[in-house]
């Protein structure tokens, strides 16, 4: 009931994904990130337990398919899972349970991963992998905007999907970027909208935490 990109951008490091899906939420459960290790999605008959045990060994080994082999390994009911790993270098892993649902699968490209499952057809994660190549001189939020848009339009989903949701990490301890549409309509075109309101802010959130003397004011009454 899912599909998601994780990506890596080579000229900040910044690391982010984009998931979406028919169940409500879907961000909730599972997007995670850790600030200087990676990302990992936890998706399909969704475990949230797993994507900080991912995040945990991965911190621990150094090295994302060691990492995920470890998780897969000693995790019950492996079978109805998917998961997706990606590392703060952009190395990446990815598992696809035998009971993952529908038509189902996972791509590595450079820097980023992408996994779904109910999908309409296996390409979809093809053109997820392509847009993201294909968007690299754009800001991270953007490439992943178009991830979305891409898998849309390559069919996306076999059913409706009703929520999406962006997670952004980089440089600071906590996410950059944490965006979340939780039952909409037009979840992509919502999650759109959210980040263009967004994206012009999101360095001046970063300063005002680390020296408020030096951000923007914020143009409310009585500053």
């Amino acid at each position: 009931m899912t599909f998601s990109l994780l990506g890596r951008c080579e000229r900040t490091g910044r690391l982010g994904m984009v998931i979406s899906s028919s169940s409500p939420a879907v961000a909730a459960r599972c997007a995670h990130g850790r600030p200087g290790v990676g990302l990992a999605a936890s998706q399909n008959v969704t475990d949230p337990r797993l994507g900080p045990a991912l995040l945990d060994a991965l911190e621990r080994i150094g090295e994302a398919r060691a990492a995920l082999a470890e998780v897969v390994d000693g995790a019950p009911q492996i079978e109805h899972r998917q998961l997706a790993l990606l590392g703060r270098r952009g190395a990446a892993a990815a598992y696809s349970g035998g009971r993952s649902l529908g038509t189902y699968g996972h791509r590595l490209g450079a820097a980023c991963v992408a996994a779904g499952n109910l999908l309409c057809a296996e390409t979809v994660l093809d053109a997820m992998i392509e847009a993201f190549a294909d968007s690299g001189s754009l800001h991270l939020g953007d490439r992943l905007i178009a991830v979305l848009r891409a898998a849309f339009d390559a069919g996306g989903e076999a059913g409706p999907v009703h929520s999406a949701g962006m997670l952004m990490i980089g440089d600071v301890a906590w996410p950059l970027a944490d965006l979340r549409v939780d039952w909409h309509d037009d979840p992509v075109g919502e999650l759109t909208r959210v980040w263009e309101v967004y994206r012009p802010q999101l360095d001046d959130y970063i300063t005002r935490a680390l020296d408020p003397s030096a951000a923007p004011g914020y143009g409310v009454p009585g500053e």
